[in-house]
């Protein structure tokens, strides 16, 4: 849940910078993102090894609104729940292998047994 600190990012950073085993997941604050991506893509570029994808559920129809932010320029768009989010969201655009990083790579170094074949380059 980036420690609670997706809306403010500066604070994340600093967390980061002062702890070197944290790591951040992306679980339930995706709506914070989206609506700050300038300030979001530049976060998720400078600490893209201590970010690992994440999520409380699996709900298959969430899924393309966090791809949506993370992979594309899009703008002005609604988050999937009301009740989390009153603002529009905008897209990131990461570069691909920050998205790799962030959705699979990280988690292959950093979790022991996963299996480390079979995964796009």
């Amino acid at each position: 849940h980036f420690n609670w600190y997706g809306n403010n990012l500066a604070k994340a950073g600093k967390q980061l910078d002062s702890l070197p085993n944290l790591t951040l997941e992306l679980g339930a604050v995706l709506y914070d993102f989206g609506r700050q991506p300038r300030a979001a893509r530049e976060f998720f570029i400078k600490y893209q090894d201590r970010i690992l994808f994440g999520k409380d559920s699996y709900a298959a129809n969430e899924f393309p609104y966090y791809w949506r932010v993370f992979e594309t320029k899009d703008e002005y768009f609604d988050y999937y729940r009301d009740y989390h989010a009153f603002w529009k969201l905008y897209g990131l655009d990461l570069p691909d292998e920050v998205l790799k990083k962030v959705y699979y790579k990280n988690a292959l170094r950093w979790t022991k047994g996963l299996p480390q074949k079979g995964w796009p380059r």
